[in-house]
């Protein structure tokens, strides 16, 4: 059964998410505050995690950093919050995933089972299991990146979006494809997804990330790796 926590201050969505979780064979805990949210998730192992920015005890934010202090969980936002500088704060803390409200139950729950898709193991492509370039190393069977000798720390979303990249070197991935295989066919219009992960990629990966040495824009077509 996959475990999600709901951390929420809002009972009466609680209730509406419990519903419909449940319903759908999903075990789920739920936590009214941040500290709450923390001390469920060390203790539960969620699978998946739905998370309020506007909590009464911190920041969503803060739950987010503590929650990457020590887990991959996917992380995804459900935010009164429209500000893209908002979204963009909550994705540089890790969150998978950003869901405006109100938001459609459907919608939600497609997304729910998207980010722990992107958690499942992804076959290698042609038996590849390392890619080295100058700037950084990419060890997929153990899923671990490191750049000039430190661990970089990538989220499930932006591990999935750059595995597909680096075991198709010199391809051309178009943007519906990346998009279909990150976050799922319904959402395979929101190129500006795209925009945000590859530019968070390149900040953790490329030592120019203005002018990216590996992680290459196709303008209009999609991304290609250059090994």
């Amino acid at each position: 059964m996959t475990r999600v926590l709901v951390v929420e201050d809002d009972p009466q969505l609680v209730r509406a998410l419990m519903i419909n979780l449940q319903a759908r064979q999903y075990g789920v805990d739920a936590a009214p505050d941040g500290a709450t949210a923390l001390r469920l998730a060390a203790a539960r192992q969620p699978d998946v995690v739905l998370l309020d920015l506007g909590l009464p005890d911190m920041d969503g934010v803060d739950v987010i950093k503590g929650l990457r202090g020590w887990t991959r969980v996917p992380i995804l936002v459900l935010s009164a919050r429209q500000a893209s500088d908002e979204k963009v704060a909550a994705l540089d803390a890790g969150a998978d995933d950003y869901v405006t409200k109100p938001f459609s139950m459907q919608e939600l729950l497609a997304r729910l089972r998207a980010a722990v898709r992107r958690t499942e193991d992804i076959p290698l492509a042609s038996g590849t299991t390392l890619v080295e370039t100058a700037e950084f190393t990419i060890d997929l069977l153990a899923k671990k990146a490191v750049r000039s000798g430190h661990d970089v720390r990538l989220t499930p979303t932006e591990w999935h979006l750059l595995e597909i990249l680096v075991t198709n070197p010199g391809r051309l991935i178009t943007q519906k494809h990346l998009l279909q295989e990150v976050w799922g066919a319904a959402q395979s219009n929101k190129t500006n997804y795209l925009r945000v992960y590859m530019a968070q990629l390149r900040r953790k990966l490329e030592a120019d990330p203005s002018h990216p040495r590996y992680l290459i824009t196709e303008p209009g077509m999609g991304y290609r790796f250059e090994g």
